[in-house]
């Protein structure tokens, strides 16, 4: 008997967590003897508010999906920036299978949850690093998930621009050591500041950060005061102040700053957490804040509505046209700007494309990733794959400074 609702990897693999309309499918084509060989693809159906771009995620995990099974695999390679649509409308394919259909419809379903959810974990993180501009940012998102997914929550943190993150699954699985300061726990429990930020200086490793909570019983001013003059080797203070008690918090934070630095503590950093998303971020980017702690708004980021479906199906040798109405049928190829990261649409072995921004001809943003069930090439590991992002944010940075001049 099982202790809680967790798929287990092979179960995955099967195709059991499957929607039921694919079993019974399956089930139809099977004693019909129908199979035929299709080129399906992914295009965003919907993509959550406030983003005109995303970060396709998850890849990886598809590919390792379907490793072994007897198709081939287009599409945008893991932590690539995107647009839903080109400019002329046609809806970008991140993703395309080729092969028999009986040989991976049930797998349908797990392919879109590792997309759309890991996209939209790693685009929404994306958007916030760009809030956060040089500062840092920090993961505290485990506790607002399933632990089940913890880890993949880290990873799509990470990839999408966190500095580091808490879990220390998550970290360990990333390679990176985890991070994180204190709970109040530790305060309350020995009912003294500066014991318990003494006890946490004297008992953790050299390399770990003395980063003291400083809002548990009094005020924030008085209380990193206290931390500054009697821990040592101080890094930082943070501020994880409960929403009914922050009042102006930009103003708190800028107080705690002055009276740090007129008392000699110049050094101190400021870090703040408790319930940042992308709009408090920019309301608090100010000189005075050192780096922010995000949760909830990483771990329960809006998936990016992924949808798939057949746009061709191959007869007598012969692949041709064939799709649903509202989809543009036909096999596709995904191109790039590297300079601009504007994107284009085109059929299957179509010239390469002008960008409409830099007038430069585009490079093509699908690669073959699977062949006959073989991954083509080793997965980047997150730290390639999280600085591939970062140079892609910059980028954008440029693009959007440019079109402000």
């Amino acid at each position: 008997m099982r202790r809680w609702r967790i798929a287990t990897e092979d179960e995955i693999k099967q195709g059991r967590t499957t929607d039921i309309y694919f079993e019974r499918t399956l089930e139809v084509l099977r004693a019909e003897g129908v199979n035929p060989l299709v080129h399906i693809e992914a295009t965003v159906s919907g993509i959550p508010a406030g983003m005109d771009w995303g970060v396709i995620a998850g890849v990886n995990d598809i590919l390792r999906l379907f490793e072994g099974t007897a198709v081939d695999i287009y599409g945008l390679e893991e932590g690539t920036v995107f647009y839903p649509r080109d400019g002329k409308g046609v809806r970008t394919p991140v993703l395309a299978i080729e092969g028999p259909y009986q040989e991976f419809a049930t797998l349908e379903t797990p392919l879109l949850g590792f997309l759309c959810h890991t996209s939209g974990m790693v685009s929404r993180t994306a958007h916030i690093r760009v809030a956060c501009g040089d500062k840092a940012l920090l993961s505290f998102g485990a506790r607002r998930t399933h632990p089940a997914i913890t880890p993949q929550v880290e990873y799509a943190a990470f990839i999408g621009g966190c500095d580091g993150v808490s879990c220390v699954l998550g970290a360990e699985m990333l390679g990176i050591q985890a991070s994180g300061t204190m709970p109040h726990a530790l305060i309350i429990a020995f009912q003294d500041h500066v014991r318990a930020w003494q006890a946490y200086d004297s008992h953790m490793p050299k390399d770990i950060a003395r980063i003291a909570l400083t809002d548990t019983y009094l005020d924030e001013v008085y209380e990193s005061l206290l931390a500054a003059d009697n821990v040592k080797q101080l890094e930082g203070v943070r501020l994880d102040t409960t929403s009914s008690r922050r009042g102006n918090f930009k103003d708190i934070i800028r107080e705690v700053r002055w009276e740090l630095d007129i008392r000699g503590h110049k050094d101190v950093k400021i870090f703040i957490s408790g319930g940042l998303d992308i709009e408090s971020i920019n309301e608090l980017r100010i000189p005075e804040v050192d780096g922010f702690g995000v949760g909830g708004a990483i771990s329960n980021s809006p998936s990016i509505d992924f949808a798939m479906d057949i746009v061709s199906i191959k007869k007598d040798g012969v692949w041709e046209p064939s799709a649903k109405r509202g989809k543009f049928s036909g096999r596709k190829t995904a191109w790039q700007c590297k300079g601009c990261l504007s994107m284009a649409t085109t059929l299957l072995d179509s010239e390469p494309p002008l960008c409409e921004v830099c007038g430069k001809p585009m490079q093509p943003a699908t690669k073959k990733l699977m062949e006959g069930g073989q991954i083509l090439d080793a997965p980047k590991n997150p730290t390639e794959i999280r600085n591939h992002v970062l140079k892609q944010l910059d980028i954008l940075k440029r693009r959007e400074e440019a079109s402000t001049k």
